[in-house]
């Protein structure tokens, strides 16, 4: 349990660690928050056309659309302008209680996987640095690429980067400590 316990808080660090390089000093995720100079007019429009806090797809079929009417919607959308807008009413000053909740998710992440490892018999460095590789892909493939491939996201290649790197360093360290040589 100890040896899980280790393995869980080092490697979720060294993911976040690895995560917060990518979105501050490598500034990897930029093409995901591109800046536009009429901000300010745009967030003053949006706050008079949305009531509430959510995530809009534009142009979308209203909800109780029937099949036929959503397909007509999206046949006609074809070749246009859209977009995703996640819009609230209000910013929240929560950098310190994100950075804290993101880090626990990432040592309980780790330590998942620190389990799975715990529950092999005799593996060897390369067989938990693979699966440890192979854990940051199938990360990576769940969320950010089965997104991108309806809502073309624009920083596939940085989150692509994040779950290996992350997940490959945090791979190196669990099969130092985990890798049982016979």
């Amino acid at each position: 349990m100890k040896k899980i316990i280790i393995g869980a808080v080092v490697a979720g660090i060294i993911i976040f660690i690895c995560q917060t390089l990518s979105w501050t000093i490598l500034d990897l995720h930029r093409s995901a928050n591109q800046y536009t100079p009429k901000q300010t007019e745009i967030l003053n429009f949006l706050g008079n056309q949305l009531e509430a806090d959510g995530q809009y797809l534009l142009p979308s079929p209203p909800p109780g659309a029937s099949m036929e009417e959503s397909q007509a919607i999206m046949k006609e959308t074809v070749g246009k302008p859209w977009a995703i807008i996640a819009y609230h009413k209000q910013k929240n000053d929560n950098m310190t209680s994100s950075i804290i909740r993101v880090l626990l998710v990432n040592i309980f992440m780790a330590g998942l996987f620190c389990w799975i490892l715990s529950k092999m018999t005799k593996p060897s460095f390369a067989t938990i640095f693979l699966s440890s590789l192979f854990t940051g892909l199938i990360v990576f493939m769940n969320i950010p690429y089965t997104t991108h491939v309806f809502y073309q996201t624009f920083d596939l290649t940085a989150s692509l980067i994040d779950a290996i790197v992350g997940w490959g360093l945090a791979g190196l360290w669990l099969g130092r400590l985990f890798s049982k040589q016979s």
